[in-house]
């Protein structure tokens, strides 16, 4: 079958696709660089598959394909695809649901432990020749005592400057239970961590031992770092605004690698400037990229930034090359697909 690939696949997989399709390369997976619309306008014409990660596959495309059979989007949410127009138009559509909920958990985590050990900041403040030393220096014993290796104690060592909280005893509150909430809930207990949950859809009696839904009052209330995993909708965004940084704790820490639209950034650049919370580290915005002037940058000194970079790892490559090739042998043999979507 004619098949368009634009997307980044895991390459022990190349060969057994080239096996199944007769596969035209472009776009993304050798150039990095996202086709436009009018390209694949022109890309699509003879093709009864296409497999793609990031390229507008609109109305306008979908017409210009009167072959196409089979879209099959590598990503969690197909947002870049017509899903709609397309099940007009009689063609499946396969997704890869869970592709990255287990290297997000793991990011959301390791923001964690930036922000509430200030690991970046030393970082940062080791390369810009701070608490270094001209050249090596001996540590001198006492006689009778133990070589002691501490850096300074001052008003200005490390020591006092990037003290920091341990995630274990405290409590997470987690908004939005779903695959990623429950994963950074697992990886959170094995830090000792007691778990809060806020999500309408959850049944409690499903919920795992040491785990409690509350209400997102007393989520925020008692939780000594808050991290959001809804799905961006009209009834979630903006769900941390103003008033819920007002109801945390001053010395509690929000997290979000879930969707920038999900918070007030302005009132969480209040709730940094004014200390009403300790800190926060965030890997998306209202608007990415980032604005070099934004107020993350260059006035608030409590949060750790990252790229929008929790999903990117390989084994999110992996994961969803095996989910395609699945559904694409099941297209192939007139069976179901496994990751269909519907919605």
């Amino acid at each position: 079958m004619k098949t368009l690939l634009t997307a980044e696949i895991s390459r022990p997989h190349i060969e057994e696709l080239e096996q199944l399709l007769e596969l035209q390369y472009a776009g993304w997976v050798e150039t990095k660089k996202i086709l436009s619309e009018d390209q694949m306008v022109e890309l699509v014409k003879d093709k009864e598959i296409l497999i793609t990660s990031y390229d507008p596959i609109t109305k306008r495309v979908i017409d210009a394909a009167p072959d196409l059979k089979l879209i099959v989007c590598t990503r969690a949410n197909p947002v870049n695809v017509d899903t709609g127009y397309a099940r007009q138009k009689g063609i499946k559509v396969s997704y890869s649901p869970g592709r990255n909920t287990t290297c997000t958990a793991e990011f959301t985590v390791a923001l964690m432990l930036s922000i509430m050990r200030k690991i970046p900041i030393a970082y940062s403040a080791l390369h810009s020749g701070q608490h270094v030393s001209e050249k090596k220096r001996s540590n001198t014993v006492r006689e009778g005592l133990r070589a002691d290796v501490t850096w300074a104690l001052d008003s200005n060592s490390p020591y006092v400057l990037y003290k920091g909280r341990q995630l274990s005893g405290r409590n997470l509150g987690i908004i939005g239970y779903g695959s990623i909430g429950r994963a950074v809930a697992k990886l959170c207990r094995g830090f000792g961590m007691h778990i809060l949950i806020y999500d309408p859809f959850v049944d409690p009696d499903t919920l795992e031992e040491d785990t409690r839904s509350v209400s997102l009052d007393e989520l925020l209330a008692q939780s000594d770092v808050v991290t959001v995993h809804c799905k961006d909708t009209p009834e979630t965004r903006g769900i941390v605004n103003a008033e819920a940084f007002g109801k945390m704790k001053k010395t509690a820490y929000f997290i979000n690698t879930s969707r920038g639209a999900l918070v007030e950034e302005q009132a969480l650049i209040s709730a940094l400037l004014n200390h009403e919370i300790a800190g926060a580290a965030v890997d998306v915005f209202e608007s990415e990229p980032i604005a070099k002037d934004h107020p993350f940058l260059t006035q608030c000194d409590n949060i750790v930034v990252t790229p929008h970079l929790a999903g990117a790892t390989y084994d999110a490559i992996i994961n969803h090359t095996i989910a395609l090739v699945k559904d694409i042998k099941h297209f192939i043999d007139g069976e179901p697909l496994e990751f269909e979507y519907t919605h």
